[in-house]
């Protein structure tokens, strides 16, 4: 009798721990600095889809614990992020939110054997350099800079442009893409010049910009910094249009700017949320006080790939779900359907136009233009 019982317990402890079998997804993105913005959106999205999948099954079984990691959108402590993950035992990496943090993260990420997917870090080095690794569920600077860059040459071609960057590898990447594309299409900027990330001062640059005769400035960096730079030009009588990325996309801007941001061009990739797909998962976040704005939705979709690759390869190791990325597509998500290529970036061309325009409510928000 006494052994029916032992074995009886045994069984049901061994029951109990298949049951509540879990794997460890990592967070990496600046939830705290002045781009806690987009960290926040990276969390609540791989936050919300870690709870949608646990609760259709998890993961082959085994449910998904989030582990956050604070880079504070620097380097070195984004990679302090990567070994305290691989320290413990995280399988897969949603993040980072930088560029530059991003692809040092990687490399941490690789020696340890775990899958990266990015929702946001566009930067083209972070899948050019044949990490098995690397995955993103945005587009490049590269596609990026090409269509800012045809919009410029057809609606500016008269233009004194000034192109701007914050020296980062995600900042001065998209300027560059930019400047070349601009370059090949015949318009030539005016001024070329480098801030600092971080500075609140820039009335020496504006006041070279007005000197030169600039009517447009093209931007690569955050929203923190183009929105100070926006409220400076009107305050120093600068009448020159903003456009930028995918990194001014928060509605913090308009909060930095105020009524300078009227007319400023972005480009982003289509709204997700407007996805009639969507349309439930965005009321869901609406409901507990979270507007899923920008990179919400494509953190989201980043989990979604890594619990249907993981389903298809029979398995939740990192590199047979990584195979599974590059070769079993479409997989369906928040963002609509993704295929991505031996490389790790999604296969379609993700980029659209926006302008910064005021409600009637008299709020300042993007809308699509072209």
């Amino acid at each position: 009798m006494k052994k029916s019982i032992l074995a009886g317990t045994f069984l049901a402890l061994a029951f109990s721990t298949a049951a509540y079998a879990e794997i460890l997804v990592g967070v990496g993105a600046p939830l705290t600095s002045k781009d806690a913005a987009f960290g926040a959106q990276i969390q609540k999205g791989a936050e919300q889809a870690a709870s949608d999948i646990n609760a259709a099954g998890g993961i082959n079984g085994e449910q998904i614990v989030i582990e956050l990691g604070d880079d504070v959108s620097d380097a070195k402590q984004g990679v302090s992020v990567a070994n305290k993950f691989a320290a413990e035992g995280v399988k897969f990496v949603i993040g980072h939110f930088n560029s530059g943090v991003s692809i040092p993260a990687s490399e941490v990420y690789a020696e340890n054997g775990i899958l990266q997917i990015t929702p946001a870090a566009t930067n083209p080095q972070y899948t050019e350099r044949g990490l098995w690794n690397t995955f993103r569920t945005c587009g490049r600077d590269d596609q990026q800079g090409k269509v800012a860059g045809a919009y410029i040459a057809k609606n500016f071609k008269d233009a004194k442009v000034a192109i701007v960057h914050d020296r980062t590898p995600y900042g001065q990447g998209l300027a560059d893409e930019t400047k070349k594309n601009i370059n090949q299409l015949g318009v030539n900027e005016t001024l070329y010049e480098g801030i600092t990330a971080g500075d609140k001062d820039f009335s020496a640059l504006i006041s070279r910009m007005k000197e030169a005769g600039v009517s447009l400035v093209y931007y690569g960096g955050l929203h923190t910094e183009a929105g100070l730079i926006m409220r400076q030009m009107k305050g120093q009588g600068l009448n020159a249009i903003l456009m930028s990325g995918d990194g001014i996309v928060s509605n913090e801007l308009a909060s930095i700017a105020g009524d300078a941001v009227a007319g400023t061009l972005m480009t982003f990739a289509p709204d997700p949320r407007r996805n009639p797909a969507a349309k439930e998962l965005v009321e869901k976040f609406r409901a507990s006080g979270f507007e899923p704005e920008a990179y919400t939705l494509y953190s989201y979709a980043a989990l979604q790939v890594v619990a249907a690759a993981a389903k298809i390869a029979g398995s939740n190791d990192p590199e047979a779900v990584a195979d599974v990325i590059r070769t079993k597509g479409p997989f369906q998500t928040a963002i609509g359907e993704l295929n991505f290529d031996a490389k790790g970036d999604i296969s379609r061309p993700d980029y659209v136009l926006y302008q910064w325009q005021k409600a009637q409510d008299g709020n300042y928000n993007y809308v699509q233009i072209q």
